[in-house]
């Protein structure tokens, strides 16, 4: 596939993971079950999102405005001549840096009152400390010390930094990414409409640039009813798309819960042994409107191969419709109780000697530990090999008929191998570095010591059925090895690398996997930057240029402009 249209000119590029929810889309109670213990688990209530977003909005609607008012101007311009005038007299710098230290003094003895009680009574006695446990007088002094000297603003600075280092630490290391996810959906709530983002998002970029646009649907995750509801975030998702046309890729968000919940979700018949849509919101949104995929985030709570998502991932198949899977540990995940059926893995099983297997046991406790069980790559494996898919369809009598299932010895009439299916993220980060980390282990190897094939997952290098593979698989290897071995043995799976683009100790690992010897890989994998939840780290801008930079312009061709054709049916486009 060229990089270039018809014409001579460079193909647009395309963003393959964005997101344009504003916090109306989002549940309040993001801290739940987030951080642990009693005292926490009050706090959660107060640290709403609700009351965070109303505040950042007040403030962006009131004090942030300031700033361009004709009144703030004219004070500026006379702070500004004051501060010059004082650096600019001997005398009145000298007074200035006197007060700073006679300020700083009442101070020191407001945080430390019983520290050289001697010295103390001599500067009560010589009223030079003026005000000894009087509230109101003890306050101005901090404001003004605060206000009007810099080294009065940067103690604060600094004690604050100080304070919230002990306060990362005490409910454990997840606190810090809940804060900074808080503050990054707070930092677009000056944004209500998903178009006002979208307008941040694409001013960041070349003016033909494409991008696909994931909603996020968390009203089943369990922190709490959002304030604006999902199908009205899809409304005005379907309105842009009418205006924009192909410069967006909205896909269509389907959890299996709202799929029960609301039964004109999704509605089929069978006609010449395919799948064929009635009047429903699937058909309303991808026929009828233009949207190209489905998005998942299984950590909300359920497994990919949930049977009332197989019907639909058969429809996707059908007519390549693409798919894109959440599949890195992150801070947004189920937050209800952990019911016993996720005790064990469905359809996994662990060795129990003896040449005996039982259901894989799925031992976390707290949410965010899990919920990594719901997003784990191996899961896909339950849709993309038919053996596994079959019993899974096995446990579904209502779906026998639909994928033609006979008995458990034998194969099913239709499965679900050519899927096309994106895991975003890649895996994480944390998975990359550990690929490289696990340099004794016998199956992260297998990636370059096998580069056509990687794992075999159900059987060994001989063909051997091999059972407890999944399990050792499941406990001990890292996600990039599994994913990368599923977009060797699969012809339609990609990965993105949303997100961890921010890290630029990606690139080498990135480079590796589109080297051109690696055929199937490097043309997998898509560009995409987890738009603006990644704004935490770096802005848009900044992960475009270092992408760039750390690639050759062939390179970042394929992942930023050739390959998500591909993905998104756009290759004759």
């Amino acid at each position: 596939m060229e990089t270039r249209e018809a014409g001579g000119e460079e193909l647009p590029m395309i963003n393959c993971h964005t997101h344009i929810f504003t916090a109306d889309h989002v549940p309040p109670y993001l801290a739940k079950t987030f951080v642990s213990g009693i005292f926490w688990g009050v706090l959660y209530r107060i640290l709403s999102l609700k009351w965070i977003v109303t505040l950042f909005r007040k403030w962006y609607k009131g004090p942030y405005r300031w700033q361009f008012k004709p009144w703030y101007k004219r004070l500026a311009i006379a702070l500004y001549h004051i501060r010059m005038g004082i650096a600019r007299s001997a005398v009145l710098s000298l007074f200035y840096w006197a007060l700073g230290l006679w300020l700083l003094l009442h101070i020191a003895y407001m945080i430390f009152p019983d520290v050289l009680p001697q010295i103390k009574a001599w500067l009560i006695s010589y009223h030079i400390l003026l005000w000894h446990k009087k509230t109101f007088p003890e306050i101005l002094t901090v404001l003004a010390f605060w206000l009007f000297f810099p080294t009065g603003r940067n103690l604060l600075f600094f004690l604050l930094k100080k304070g919230w280092s002990v306060f990362r630490s005490l409910p454990g290391k997840g606190t810090k990414e809940l804060v900074l996810r808080y503050l990054t959906i707070g930092r677009f709530a000056f944004y209500t409409t998903q178009a006002g983002i979208f307008r941040r998002l694409r001013d960041q970029y070349p003016s033909k640039t494409s991008f696909v646009i994931l909603p996020m649907d968390m009203e089943y995750m369990g922190a709490g009813k959002v304030t604006t509801d999902f199908y009205t975030q899809m409304e005005d998702l379907r309105k842009m798309k009418k205006i924009l046309k192909d410069v967006i890729y909205p896909f269509l968000f389907v959890d299996p819960r709202r799929m029960a919940d609301d039964e004109n979700f999704f509605k089929y018949t069978i006609a010449n042994d395919r799948i064929v849509l009635e009047p429903c919101v699937v058909k309303t949104y991808v026929e009828e409107n233009g949207f190209s995929g489905f998005k998942i985030y299984p950590a909300l709570g359920y497994y990919p191969f949930d049977e009332r998502l197989l019907v639909l991932w058969l429809y996707a198949q059908e007519n390549n419709i693409p798919i894109m899977t959440h599949c890195i540990r992150g801070t947004i995940f189920y937050r209800g109780k952990k019911e016993k059926q996720w005790d064990r893995h469905p359809i996994f099983q662990q060795a129990n000697g003896k040449g005996k297997y039982i259901p894989l046991l799925l031992p976390e406790t707290s949410n965010k530990d899990f919920s990594v069980n719901f997003t784990h790559p191996l899961n896909y494996l339950c849709l993309l090999e038919e053996e596994l898919l079959r019993k899974v369809v096995q446990k579904a009598p209502g779906l026998h008929k639909v994928f033609g299932y006979t008995d458990e010895n034998t194969t099913l009439t239709h499965n679900l191998s050519r899927l096309k299916i994106c895991f975003a993220h890649f895996g994480g980060e944390d998975e990359w570095h550990r690929f490289f980390e696990l340099d004794r282990d016998l199956y992260s190897s297998q990636v370059l010591k096998n580069p056509t094939v990687g794992i075999t997952f159900l059987k060994s290098k001989t063909g051997k059925r091999t059972d407890g593979k999944i399990e050792q698989l499941w406990k001990g290897c890292d996600w990039y090895s599994i994913i990368c071995s599923m977009m060797l043995q699969f012809d339609n799976v990609y990965a993105d690398i949303s997100y961890i683009a921010h890290d630029n100790a990606i690139h080498s690992l990135l480079k590796s996997t589109l080297k051109h010897d690696n055929t199937k890989l490097r043309s997998r994998v898509l560009f995409g930057t987890d738009f603006y939840v990644v704004r935490n780290h770096k802005s848009e801008k900044q992960i475009l240029s270092d992408t760039i930079a750390g690639l050759s312009s062939e390179e970042f061709d394929l992942i930023a402009r050739r390959n998500p054709r591909s993905y998104l049916n756009l290759i004759n486009n």
